[in-house]
């Protein structure tokens, strides 16, 4: 079975244990394996704009809002935006800072269309450390893959 494979099978037993509404849950190091391995593959990263441009950006991420920054109101036309710029049949991964907006954005799209929705654990930045900081411990940052400073 290919590593690929493996993955999948592996973010769907995640999903029935933690009793997902959608198709599965990856780490950071799966998602960029998926994305990397299957062109159809979108990660649409919902952090908010203030978060692209101060924390760091993933190359090649498709950027929607869940939330707008000041204040972390809830984006109206998330799905709207989503619907536009994602194909519903595609894979998709969502991550946000760690892990929370992310699965509230893949609940929404599974529930809308969306066959295919994965939630990356940790999210960019992951849990805070010792010293209450981020970006270190571990998420996507942590991982030290691919991304940019904006």
């Amino acid at each position: 079975m290919s590593q690929t494979n493996n993955i999948l099978m592996a973010a769907k037993q995640r999903a029935e244990s933690m009793q997902l509404p959608y198709s599965g849950a990856v780490t950071p190091e799966e998602a960029l394996h998926l994305l990397q391995n299957l062109p159809s593959a979108k990660l649409v990263d919902v952090r908010s704009n203030a978060e692209w441009n101060f924390v760091g950006i993933i190359p090649g991420a498709i950027n929607i809002e869940w939330k707008t920054f000041p204040g972390m109101i809830d984006n109206p036309n998330f799905l709207a935006q989503l619907k536009h710029q994602v194909d519903p049949e595609s894979l998709v991964l969502f991550i946000c800072r760690t892990g929370a907006r992310s699965d509230q954005a893949a609940r929404a799209a599974a529930a809308h269309g969306f066959s295919d929705c994965f939630n990356v654990l940790e999210g960019f930045e992951g849990d805070k450390d010792g010293n209450h900081q981020r970006g270190k411990l571990n998420g996507w940052k942590a991982k030290n893959l691919p991304w940019a400073q904006s």
